[in-house]
């Protein structure tokens, strides 16, 4: 967990000085599952909308979500907001912090393998919100392989700081 606490703290600091965050904005981000850092801790950061992920057939639908409000477990075992949860769209939001099982000094990432990540970046729309991997440090590697559909992250941030610097910090 000191290692999540360590990351939170990075993210806090990123949307401190983040000149497109300092007057709050709407976050999307994501329930820890495996090794993934847990970010639970940024939820309590009051001056920021939280969105997160339902896993609906192969697609992630975005919901809104306050501290507090009650989950469910989805079909992986992950943590999700009720069926009945607003729902979030792209022109609403103003980041997104994506999950990772590895990535490169590049900005690209490794998932799990199901895609949910790809086929949300294919769409237009949810490519253009600016996207922050969020990993530990040791997950950074050289390369991940790449296919034609994967779309880098415009930052990279670890326990141990940037790997990738967003432009805009």
């Amino acid at each position: 967990m000191a290692k999540s606490s360590a990351l939170c703290e990075q993210i806090r600091l990123y949307l401190d000085h983040a000149p497109t965050m300092t007057n709050g904005g709407t976050i999307l981000s994501y329930f820890h599952f495996r090794q993934e850092p847990n970010l639970d801790p940024l939820f309590q950061l009051s001056d920021y909308v939280w969105g997160v992920p339902r896993c609906v057939g192969n697609e992630l639908s975005w919901h809104f979500w306050e501290w507090g409000d009650p989950l469910v477990e989805g079909r992986f075992g992950i943590r999700e907001p009720l069926e009945d949860a607003p729902l979030c769209s792209p022109e609403n939001v103003d980041l997104i912090l994506v999950p990772a099982v590895a990535c490169d000094t590049r900005g690209y990432r490794l998932g799990y393998g199901g895609g949910f990540y790809d086929r949300l970046f294919e769409q237009q729309q949810w490519r253009e919100i600016p996207k922050l991997g969020i990993i530990f440090d040791e997950m950074i590697v050289s390369e991940v392989p790449v296919d034609p559909w994967d779309v880098p992250l415009d930052g990279v941030c670890t326990d141990w700081g940037w790997r990738v610097k967003p432009l805009h910090l």
